[in-house]
């Protein structure tokens, strides 16, 4: 039964984002002054690093970042990273995990898991110690964190960011989350694989809201990043109005929360970005109405509405008085 119950949830991430989120392995790592950490590491599967105990110093892709206890740092893959212990002891667990297209990609893993199992008692390793699924490298963070993909520079460029580190509220439920993975992992209970696969999930939810906050909370602090975003999103809209977007895909667009989104465009424009779209809808259908041989049921779903009944409402409110009594006023 639990084999099926992983089986359709595997299926809903699967149909619902494109890609299905795995653990390739937890590791704890205890290191001192004494020990010699490896020059660098580089992975091809993204690398939690949780900081338990202890003080180090972290160059990763040529940025130096300093972590203390309770840290947490999201590296990229195939980025250049090494490790300096600063204080007298460091206590630290690695998660590495990536997305896979293929469902059957998770039971290599498992098997992997299982033959290697000796490997991941080496506490100095610099890396995983089993098989990753070599698609790992080439597939990018699906929708639930495809906003932290790029970063906007302060020449205005667009980069894609080399790791984050995590400082808001959901830092706790991150510590949290991989502590129970871990243990998980290391037991031989019920519906082992369930939970893992169930917790992964999870952390990957909480991982987007944690690196969408640190990105809205970054345009607090950068004058102008804002007003950009919105521009941007602005000719999104201009656009695509009549295609039936939304106030979320427009906020989606340059990788912001709806909420904030909606705050920033009334700051910036002083109309609600749903009555932008619903202006910018009501526009075309004046324009098309003027034409008597398109009928208002077509009008309707041209300018971006999703029925004729949402259309006549809107309309209504708009100009006070229908589609058919606007075409009637103008011919």
């Amino acid at each position: 039964m639990s084999n099926k119950l992983l089986s359709a949830i595997e299926d809903d991430v699967f149909l619902s984002e494109g890609s299905v989120p795995i653990v390739i392995e937890g590791l704890e790592h205890f290191y001192d002054t004494k020990d010699s950490l490896p020059d660098d590491s580089m992975h091809n599967s993204h690398e939690l690093l949780y900081l338990r105990e202890g003080k180090i110093e972290a160059v990763i892709g040529g940025e130096t970042v300093i972590l203390t206890e309770g840290s947490v740092v999201v590296i990229r893959p195939l980025v250049r990273h090494k490790l300096i212990i600063k204080s007298g002891k460091a206590d630290m667990f690695n998660l590495y995990f990536g997305f896979v297209h293929d469902t059957s990609e998770l039971e290599q893993t498992r098997e992997s898991r299982k033959v290697n199992k000796k490997a991941q008692a080496m506490t100095n390793n610099a890396g995983p110690s089993i098989s990753i699924p070599g698609s790992l490298a080439k597939i990018s963070l699906e929708n639930f964190l495809k906003f932290a993909d790029l970063g906007v520079t302060e020449d205005n460029d667009i980069t894609r960011q080399p790791f984050f580190v995590i400082s808001g509220n959901e830092k706790k439920e991150i510590n949290q989350l991989t502590e129970r993975i871990v243990i998980e992992d290391s037991e031989n209970r019920y519906a082992k694989e369930l939970m893992i696969h169930s917790l992964t999930v999870e952390l990957m939810i909480i991982l987007s809201r944690a690196i969408q906050g640190e990105w809205e909370e970054s345009l607090r602090v950068k004058n102008g990043k804002a007003k950009e975003l919105v521009a941007i999103a602005k000719q999104y809209m201009d656009e695509n109005f009549d295609q039936g977007i939304t106030v979320s895909e427009a906020a989606s667009y340059v990788f912001l929360s709806q909420g904030y989104f909606t705050r920033a465009f009334r700051d910036e424009m002083g109309i609600s970005p749903m009555n932008y779209l619903m202006k910018k809808r009501i526009e075309k259908a004046c324009k098309l109405l003027r034409n008597n041989e398109i009928k208002v049921s077509a009008i309707s779903l041209q300018s971006g509405f999703s029925s004729p009944q949402r259309f006549n409402v809107a309309f209504r409110k708009q100009m006070g008085m229908t589609p058919m009594d606007y075409r009637k006023k103008y011919l």
